[in-house]
């Protein structure tokens, strides 16, 4: 029996355009909208990091300099930061820079969906099995979910996706799974469609944006078939992958915030803002005042 594989390397597909957020995103990459202080890209790299991921791989479009620049070294502000003592500041900026080598950027040259993205990044990947994370997804947690899902890929050595229950009203909003043992945690799942209308869906269990998979994926991808929207769905490439291997879904641990949409993303900046004791303080009273206003 050969040696159990390990995840070390992690996709992140940032080409979005943003458009739901304009005009906030006219000029800088949605995922670089701070929850509280800290933009979304960032709250994913770390969860990333965190778990063990050791190569972070950005597939990235026009105008996302900035969230290039995030990650590196910025000489005049460390310098400014350092004349005025600003040394937990300074820390903080430093933290942010993973080790040289550590993050590499692609290019999707036309948005064509997210399987078209992650199938940019085969190239950086190669043979071996790979995480993505979707930053627009951030999950409120103990234990970061995909350090909850890399235990498990330990375990069955197979492809997972992380799931949870939603309104099956909004069941053309996701990738709806049909699965076994419902009971679990981890769901062998029989089937999957893309975005099916409320009356025709298997279940009301949505992946969200964390996944595992095998290098096979990207034999699924290279057919560049086009599903829901026009667009290459990395749901349709796994409903094929299905035929030659399993594939699980994840019940995780956490709140899960849709910081895709705009109440969402006002709930996660609420949430994360009610967890700082320093802003609490002042927040509270505000909403509690604010409420009986209303």
């Amino acid at each position: 029996m050969g040696s159990k594989l390990s995840v070390k390397k992690a996709v992140f597909p940032v080409a979005g355009l943003g458009t739901r957020f304009l005009p906030a995103t006219k000029a800088m990459p949605k995922e670089m909208l701070p929850v509280v202080d800290k933009p979304l890209i960032q709250y994913a790299v770390e969860e990333a990091l965190n778990a063990g991921i050791e190569e972070i791989i950005f597939v990235t479009g026009r105008k996302k300099e900035a969230l290039e620049d995030h990650f590196d070294r910025s000489c005049e502000l460390e310098h400014t930061l350092m004349a005025r003592n600003k040394d937990t500041l300074l820390r903080e900026l430093d933290s942010l820079v993973p080790e040289s080598g550590t993050i590499i950027y692609t290019r999707q040259s036309e948005p064509l969906g997210l399987g078209h993205a992650i199938w940019c990044s085969r190239h950086a990947v190669g043979n071996e099995p790979f995480a993505v994370l979707l930053a627009d997804d951030l999950v409120k947690t103990d234990q970061p979910v995909l350090g909850q899902m890399l235990a498990k890929f330990a375990e069955v050595q197979s492809s997972i996706v992380a799931i949870e229950e939603i309104d099956p009203s909004q069941t053309d909003k996701y990738g709806i799974l049909d699965v076994e043992n419902t009971g679990n945690d981890l769901l062998r799942i029989k089937g999957m469609v893309e975005k099916p209308p409320p009356e025709q869906a298997p279940s009301n269990l949505a992946i969200i944006g964390r996944y595992i998979l095998t290098p096979e994926i990207y034999t699924q991808l290279s057919r560049k078939e086009r599903g829901a929207g026009g667009e290459i769905q990395i749901t349709d490439a796994m409903a094929n992958l299905l035929q030659d291997q399993p594939i699980f879904g994840y019940r995780f641990k956490g709140q899960r915030f849709d910081c895709g949409s705009k109440a969402g993303f006002q709930m996660a900046n609420l949430a994360y803002a009610l967890d700082r004791p320093d802003i609490k303080k002042d927040l509270l009273p505000f909403i509690n005042a604010y409420l009986q206003q209303l």
